[in-house]
């Protein structure tokens, strides 16, 4: 939906917050729709990112997990409340448009396109350094080649098979999980493989305390925690082309409280209580470290197939969510219009092709800083995914404020706790922010942002100069 299709909404010609015909087909079935909200949440923030924090932070690395979980919960919500007003592929670009003014709709959606160009070059960085534990002689810039030219001829057949691609990404990276869990418990109870002398949930507290590196240290793997969560709000973007979606959307993010304290936090403490936090290092996985620990080199080598899935899954999201993105931009003339054209089975095939394109730059990544890749483009990926979840919560705010005033309609799936609960996750977030201009490794992308703000900045005004007629009607329905 345009910003001009929301002001027809508005005037009556179409009835509150039913959505008009996008163009695309809507080929994700509820069994899909669940997977990706679950495998959105599980990638490489966790698989390989958590080893970074575990050394960082020891044990407490766990409660970080769960307050930022909760902060998860508000946003996931308060998307999910916007969601049930108005079922959109644009999603937190449509309503950031709607509520926050055109600009900020132009500023979020070529964000969020920028976060998952970045995260897809993240991803497949990731999943190239994964092939290497079995294989060092491939060069990690030609594994990353053929990763990204393989999951965009994917993206190019339909998005059912896209959908049904991603459900068993995530029966993997779930099925993973679980079984390292129940083996963690055995070797915890029975105290079977060499891990089991010394096993025990007092590892979470008997090696240095719980703090052992202090509040402090636990503060500072805030963002490394944040961006394990990135991509959770990608159900979101699933609107236009869920079956259902308002049956659909909702379950799924109900699923987010269960999702977060099995996959993570029942996840981790049971990785900490096999093995000490000293013994992980940043890097390296501590699922498969933990598996070595144990002594079964088969289950790492298992673990890393499975991290490696997880790091596909989430560049094959990449991929899908950047061609709607684009397209959702070129709608409402704050993009190039070739980028609006959709192939015979519905696809935003030009917006997908030049994003993909821009995720082989993550390949002469790869090629030129093979040991730093990921680390040079995680910042970048956190803070522009992070904008997205700063417009839901203020975009969910000024719904509920119009909506309490009888000028919009009440949604079906009310953010439980709002605003306080709106309003506490964007001080949170504000906070994470801040932390991550006094981490050195982090603030690069604080550096990066104000160039991004001033190139789109320009993108804008000479939009606006280009055509003040759209902008002028993307301005109205925010009064």
């Amino acid at each position: 939906m345009t910003s001009v299709q929301v002001d027809k909404q508005h005037d009556g010609n179409e009835a509150p917050g039913q959505e008009p015909e996008e163009g695309y087909q809507r080929g994700l079935g509820n069994r899909q729709i669940q997977m990706i909200a679950i495998g959105g949440a599980i990638g490489t923030g966790l698989f390989l990112g958590a080893g970074k924090a575990i050394s960082m932070a020891g044990p407490s690395i766990v409660l970080a997990y769960a307050i930022v979980g909760l902060v998860i919960f508000f946003i996931m919500r308060a998307l999910g409340e916007l969601l049930m007003y108005r079922p959109v592929s644009g999603s937190f670009s449509e309503y950031g448009r709607e509520f926050l003014g055109p600009f900020i709709g132009f500023v979020t959606g070529w964000t969020y396109w920028l976060f998952w160009v970045v995260t897809g070059i993240t991803e497949v960085t990731a999943a190239a350094t994964y092939v290497q534990y079995w294989n060092k002689d491939i060069p990690q810039w030609a594994s990353a080649l053929v990763f990204t030219c393989a999951l965009f001829g994917i993206n190019l057949i339909s998005v059912k098979i896209f959908g049904e691609l991603e459900f068993w990404f995530s029966m993997v990276k779930v099925t993973a999980i679980i079984g390292m869990i129940l083996i963690g418990l055995g070797v915890i109870t029975l105290g079977f493989s060499d891990a089991g002398d010394t096993a025990s949930f007092t590892l979470l507290w008997s090696d240095g305390g719980f703090f052992p590196k202090g509040i402090g240290g636990t503060l500072m793997t805030l963002q490394i925690v944040m961006f394990a969560f990135l991509a959770v709000e990608l159900v979101g973007v699933t609107a236009g082309e869920a079956t259902n979606p308002k049956k659909v959307l909702p379950k799924a993010i109900n699923t987010v409280p269960w999702r977060i304290g099995l996959f993570y936090i029942g996840a981790l403490i049971i990785i900490l209580s096999v093995v000490s936090w000293t013994a992980f290092k940043p890097g390296v996985s501590p699922f498969v470290a933990a598996f070595q620990q144990i002594g079964l080199p088969a289950g790492a080598g298992i673990v890393n197939f499975v991290v490696l899935t997880a790091a596909l899954s989430s560049a094959n999201s990449g991929m899908y969510s950047t061609g709607r993105m684009l397209r959702d931009l070129a709608l409402n003339g704050q993009g190039p219009k070739f980028f609006t054209k959709l192939s015979k089975n519905g696809l935003p095939t030009w917006g997908t092709g030049v994003s993909v394109a821009m995720m082989l730059f993550g390949v002469y990544i790869n090629y030129q800083w093979p040991g730093e890749a990921f680390n040079y483009v995680v910042s970048f990926a956190t803070i522009s995914g992070m904008w997205a979840w700063i417009v839901i919560l203020a975009s969910q705010l000024r719904y509920r404020a119009k909506a309490n005033r009888g000028e919009l309609p009440q949604s079906e799936f009310k953010a439980p706790g709002s605003p306080f609960t709106s309003i506490f996750a964007l001080a949170f977030i504000g906070m994470v922010i801040v932390m991550m201009g006094v981490d050195k490794d982090a603030r690069i992308s604080l550096y990066a942002a104000p160039v991004w703000a001033l190139i789109l900045g320009i993108g804008y005004l000479c939009i606006k100069r280009r055509d003040a007629a759209l902008v002028a009607a993307g301005a109205d329905t925010k009064s």
